[in-house]
């Protein structure tokens, strides 16, 4: 089944770049999320939404909203990563892609005529109810964080 807007979030507990355990049920009742799903660590792209979400985060804190960034990627490759940019909120690992799996965004891709599975770049905005408020697939990078800015303003 395909999530769509006002579905309930799938919850989960994943590793965080500073190993402890991270659960969407947490900001429940608290803060929205907004929820990014991105192919990989330290690529161009994903490097350019990281650093475009950490230099909106006092707008986004503002708003009583949380960032956490999802990929396959080890947490302590997260950790460098986040090390490297500074950015201020949760990287999490789903190296056995579950929840990738649960939210749509574990996908057969292709590149050069081969066929390989990898993450869809999207985004969830999660309300502080736990339900999905908007949805992003296939994301483009370039102005991505100011359009769910936006977004979070009107929840």
């Amino acid at each position: 089944m395909e999530l769509a807007v006002g579905n309930n979030a799938p919850d989960f507990s994943l590793p965080t770049d500073s190993g402890e355990n991270l659960s969407l049920s947490d900001f429940f009742d608290k803060k929205n999320v907004v929820l990014y799903f991105y192919p990989k660590d330290d690529t161009p792209g994903c490097t350019m939404e990281a650093k475009d979400f950490r230099d909106r985060i006092n707008d986004f804190s503002s708003l009583d909203t949380a960032i956490i960034g999802v990929s396959k990627d080890s947490i302590k490759c997260h950790a460098s990563f986040k090390a490297k940019y500074s950015l201020p909120f949760y990287l999490v690992s789903d190296e056995n892609a579950e929840v990738l799996e649960k939210y749509g965004v574990w996908v057969e891709k292709s590149m050069f005529g081969k066929k390989y599975m990898g993450i869809e770049r999207t985004t969830f905005l999660i309300d502080k109810k736990g339900r999905i408020a908007q949805i992003w697939k296939n994301v483009k990078v370039s102005g991505h964080a100011d359009e769910v800015l936006e977004e979070v303003r009107r929840i």
